[in-house]
């Protein structure tokens, strides 16, 4: 069975995901898992596939920073489906695909997982010297501080009873968020 995984890291690259999916059922995937989350976070939908593929299956990506967050990464999922019998096969690679079924295939993801990180680590670095420079120039701020601007919030909820978890759900902020607003004093 060829089984398809997606990934974006973000919800406003839906149509980046609804392309990954489209590519996956061209190339025949049957099943498709998929989802909207950063590669460092948890990854439900990407251990749902690997818990449901068996031997002899395939599973498909369009590109391998959509499966993995480094090479080690990307190697520890190969070797994990091919414990299982699973072969990968990546399909954007300049027409032609990758399968881990053939030990060409396997030399080919090492190499292009290993190039993929040396990007990302290319990108981080620019965007570091970017951040350092806007900061030098007095334009950039950073991130906005929401979760201390939802504090009033935070200490109203909590005076009516609410719980935090409901309090984080409501006001969209983690639960450590909440109870670092309740151990602020208010201003």
């Amino acid at each position: 069975m060829l089984v398809g995984y997606g990934r974006t890291s973000t919800v406003e690259q839906q149509a980046g995901l609804e392309a990954q999916e489209r590519d996956l059922r061209a190339a025949g995937a049957e099943r498709v898992f998929r989802e909207q989350v950063s590669s460092v976070a948890a990854r439900a939908q990407l251990d749902a596939a690997l818990d449901f593929v068996r031997e002899g299956d395939v599973l498909l990506v369009t590109k391998p920073d959509r499966l993995a967050r480094s090479t080690a990464d990307l190697l520890a999922i190969v070797a994990r489906l091919e414990e299982k019998g699973v072969a990968l096969r990546i399909l954007s690679m300049g027409g032609a695909s990758l399968d881990t079924g053939t030990p060409t295939g396997k030399l080919m993801l090492t190499v292009l997982g290993g190039i993929a990180e040396f990007e990302r680590g290319l990108m981080l670095e620019r965007q570091r010297e970017g951040i350092a420079k806007a900061k030098g120039e007095g334009k950039y701020k950073g991130r906005a501080p929401t979760a201390r601007a939802k504090g009033v919030d935070v200490r109203r909820l909590h005076g009516e009873g609410v719980k935090p978890m409901e309090i984080a759900a409501r006001l969209g902020i983690s639960r450590a968020s909440v109870y670092r607003a309740l151990e602020t004093p208010a201003l």
